[in-house]
């Protein structure tokens, strides 16, 4: 791959002003993206209190496994948000955007709820009013104004510090965010380091903006006793000020007292209007409606859409004030001086057809303006926000017509007066993406592949609205990494990019590549300009990690899965590489029937296949309870068609968290092996020799072949678990006298089901499907020799069925059955074969990543070598 023209990426922003938010430490900037853009985005809805009921309850119904309050939220989280960043842009949102259920706040003023730790160093002084954290508060308390703040005066030799030192309560990602309290003459170049598990990362803020609310510096790994986060007074421009006032990891639960309690749930699953109170915004901001002059009493579901809008303003409006971007009712009062550009509100509420078709996109904005001038307060005309709108309707159909369905409907551009698109002060869009509440929409809402590309048809259209003709489109990850060993013991490191079809300018000219240790985060990545590397190997008994994104003038890619390599203790160990192939994400298993009355029945069964979800699961609230596509909504508690549970909600399942390489290796390396890795994608294209190795462990998790979302898809299923040119690969090795591990859930009902491949299965691995597992527990086998078995003669170990946060779920593993020469070394404790081995391989139907603990993925991995390294 060539170099990048020099400049292009590690250029600085220019002409656009110093932003809210810059990393230093990032590996490249792009300089055709998003750098020095502000936007404004929110997902619909969320929990909120209802005064009529006095409870707190749901915004939309449950329908088809999910609902409105938490889907968009789904979309922009892990996807869209991301994008716009990685692009350069500064986002800035009105619910909480941590799905930690946790946090830890540390703030000058202390208090009984503060976990973390403040400290100074140098000459500060007091900045007057500023936070204090004294949960739970309740309508009016204004938390920004309960405490106080510090500031000192900047220096070019940094002379002042202030640490805050989080409580980090386990291993994980954590969003930092920090505050500071306005002043006239505050530095634009606030430096702050964030110390976490993957090194330290340099983020420079501009104080003067943002002053008096929470302000997002990035999402970082963290372990206990290493967390925290300093702020220098260096600054280019000495003799300003920098203001420390509180800093915050996690997301928490909900603080804000309504009736008579909290919501009692995680803080991002709770509606807009108790965040913004929670992160400063003034009381006729947040409570919009509850405070208008015609206001009947207190109405949090009105405040909720109300607000938003108003949210914008108060961002925007100077913190002088005066210059009329202020809220509705105050459009001269003070906001935070934060050049938002772009609004885009996310929802799912399109509608219902009544055939099965999809219902398809929709676009609402306002060119008249609440106040019906049809300009905004710096004199631009509102009709720009015509052509924000039919940028994104354009880009999201287009895309989805390309990508899934070629009739998905367009349904059009609102030009209407509602609030979440008439109340900015700035050009505002509502999107309503797809119709949550009708099956055909559900199929593609509910797929993680499609999520990812709704997001990035957002993005995109953003960009080119934004920027114009020079926007160039972040790439896509790249695939076919392999991470082996070089004769001189260095680790050569390897991939391929990957193009996007419907996107020439989003080919990639760099690449950045992300490192860690198994008991570190990933570090901030170095710039590389090609797709081969070498890199120093482990020490022994270590583990090194590997990731890597792609980069061009407009951005950066999301990071691929990661691969890695470990060296035992001891010399002369065994070497062998674990080909990570699990790459399915994937949505619920659709279900269509006719009932026995001739009804037509529709939904999702989460009992048979819950899908995988990408990373985590957001979405999910429960399963379908009603199938009868004749059964019409009479409320939302019974909303008829597509009726759901509500007991998975808020459960953040664990999914493909695309590391199954970097989990067998450490239980290898802590089994006595030396350990190499590589995709799937990189064995099939012969970037790795197979023969190098004493064994091969080819893992293929949840991996099976997966319908497309539209059912009429006449395209090959995707995710096959043990495609041709694998199969083709692996038979070599094995007529070299090869071993093979083959372990995963569905792969050898997936391979049977053509005549080949269950002849493949036959012939190579002596094993041929037999039925299901209902319960996957595994147990030992009874009566063999010593090393016969994989598991202690009388153990049993449970299999997660139901997806937590720390373990994804198996849902009717294949059982196995030995064919010619094999033999059962692993049963299933209800009854039935899971693990059957020939003189060359061994083949379980669990994948090994499944297994509950480090302790035993290890003592697996190392009975079944035992067992294929001494015949």
């Amino acid at each position: 791959m060539p170099a990048a023209p020099a400049g292009t990426l590690e250029a600085r922003p220019a002409a656009v002003g110093a932003p809210l938010v810059f990393h230093l430490t990032r590996a490249s900037v792009p300089t055709r993206g998003l750098a020095g853009q502000h936007v404004a985005l929110w997902p619909s809805h969320g929990l909120y209190y209802n005064q009529e009921r006095d409870r707190w309850i749901w915004q939309r119904a449950r329908l088809f496994t999910s609902l409105e309050d938490v889907l968009p939220f789904a979309i922009v989280e892990p996807y869209l948000a991301p994008m716009l960043e990685r692009a350069g842009a500064v986002v800035l949102m009105p619910r909480e955007r941590d799905v930690q259920p946790v946090e830890s706040v540390a703030d000058n003023d202390g208090g009984a709820a503060v976990t973390g730790r403040y400290a100074e160093h140098g000459a500060w002084r007091d900045a007057g009013p500023g936070f204090a954290h004294r949960p739970p508060y309740r309508d009016g308390d204004a938390p920004f104004a309960l405490g106080t703040a510090r500031e000192t005066a900047t220096s070019r030799s940094g002379t002042a510090d202030a640490t805050w030192t989080f409580d980090v309560p386990a291993v994980a990602d954590y969003a930092v965010h920090v505050a500071w309290t306005p002043g006239a003459d505050r530095a634009d170049d606030a430096r702050y380091a964030v110390e976490h598990a993957g090194g330290t990362s340099h983020v420079v803020v501009n104080q003067t903006m943002g002053g008096g609310t929470w302000v997002y510096l990035g999402t970082f790994p963290m372990r206990p006793g290493l967390g925290r986060v300093t702020l220098s007074n260096y600054s280019a421009t000495p003799g300003r000020t920098v203001s420390a006032d509180a800093a915050r990891i996690g997301g928490g639960m909900g603080h804000v007292v309504r009736g008579s309690e909290t919501s009692r749930r995680p803080r991002w699953t709770e509606a807009s209007r108790y965040y913004q109170q929670w992160a400063g915004a003034p009381r006729h901001v947040y409570a919009t409606a509850s405070t208008a002059p015609d206001a009947r009493g207190p109405d949090d579901y009105k405040d909720d859409y109300m607000s938003r809008g108003e949210w914008v303003n108060w961002l925007r409006a100077s913190p002088a004030g005066g210059d009329g971007f202020g809220p509705e009712r105050f459009r001269d009062a003070p906001g935070l001086g934060i050049p938002v550009r772009a609004v885009l509100a996310l929802h799912t509420d399109a509608g219902q057809t009544s055939d099965s078709t999809a219902y398809g996109t929709l676009l609402i904005h306002d060119t008249a303006g609440l106040d019906r001038t049809g300009t905004f307060p710096d004199g631009t005309s509102r009709v720009a926000t015509t052509a924000l709108a039919e940028r994104l309707l354009e880009t999201v159909v287009h895309d989805v017509q390309a990508l899934y369905d070629p009739g998905w409907p367009r349904r059009g551009r609102r030009n209407r007066a509602y609030s979440e698109a008439s109340r900015p002060n700035v050009p505002a869009a509502l999107v309503e993406l797809l119709a949550h509440q009708n099956y055909e929409d559900m199929r593609l809402a509910l797929d993680p592949r499609a999520q990812f590309d709704l997001a990035r048809a957002l993005y995109k259209a953003l960009g080119r609205w934004m920027v114009g003709p020079s926007f160039v489109v972040q790439p896509l990850a790249p695939d076919g990494l392999a991470a082996t060993f070089a004769p001189d013991g260095s680790v050569r490191l390897s991939w391929a990019p990957v193009a996007d079809p419907l996107e020439p300018s989003a080919d990639p000219t760099a690449y950045v590549l992300y490192r860690r240790t198994a008991a570190g985060g990933w570090d901030s990545g170095a710039l590389v300009h090609d797709t081969e590397v070498g890199l120093p190997p482990p020490a022994p008994g270590t583990v090194h990690a590997y990731r890597v994104a792609a980069v061009n003038a407009g951005g950066e890619s999301a990071p691929s899965a990661s691969i890695a390599v470990g060296l035992p203790e001891q010399p002369d160990a065994p070497s062998v590489l674990v080909v990570a192939a699990w790459d399915r994400v994937a949505g619920p298993e659709p279900f269509e029937a006719i009932g026995p009355d001739g009804q037509r029945l529709l939904g999702f069964r989460r009992e048979r296949d819950p899908g995988v979800p990408d990373v985590r699961d957001l979405l999910t609230v429960g399963d379908q309870t009603e199938f009868d596509r004749r059964r019409p909504w009479r409320s939302d508690d019974d909303p008829g068609h597509g009726a759901s549970r509500g007991d998975r909600l808020a459960s953040l399942a664990r999914g493909n968290a695309h590391d199954a390489a970097e989990v067998q290796v450490e239980a290898l390396v802590a089994a006595g092996v030396a350990a190499a890795s590589a995709t799937d994608e990189a064995v099939e294209r012969g970037a790795v020799r197979l023969d190098a190795f004493d064994a091969v462990s080819l893992s293929l998790g949840l991996e099976r072949r997966t319908p497309w979302p539209r059912a009429a898809d006449p395209r090959p299923w995707r995710y096959e678990a043990l495609p041709r040119a694998l199969r083709d690969r692996l038979g070599a090795y094995l007529d070299g006298d090869g071993r093979l591990l083959v372990s995963g859930a569905y792969w050898a009902s997936d391979a049977a089901a053509t005549p080949d491949g269950a002849d493949w299965l036959a012939r190579r691995l002596g094993v041929r499907p037999s039925g299901e597992a209902e319960a996957p527990a595994l147990a030992s086998v009874a009566g063999g020799a010593p090393d016969a078995g994989l598991l202690p003669d009388g153990t049993t170990v449970a299999i997660a069925t139901e997806g937590r946060p720390d373990a994804f779920a198996v849902v009717r593993p294949d059982a196995l059955a030995p064919a010619g020469g094999g033999a059962s070394v692993l049963r299933f404790a209800s009854g039935g074969t899971s693990g059957v081995a020939t003189p060359q391989t061994v083949s379980l139907s669990v994948p090994v990543e499944a297994l509950p603990d480090a302790w035993l993925r290890a003592r697996v991995l190392g009975a079944a070598l035992r067992l294929l390294l001494t015949r």
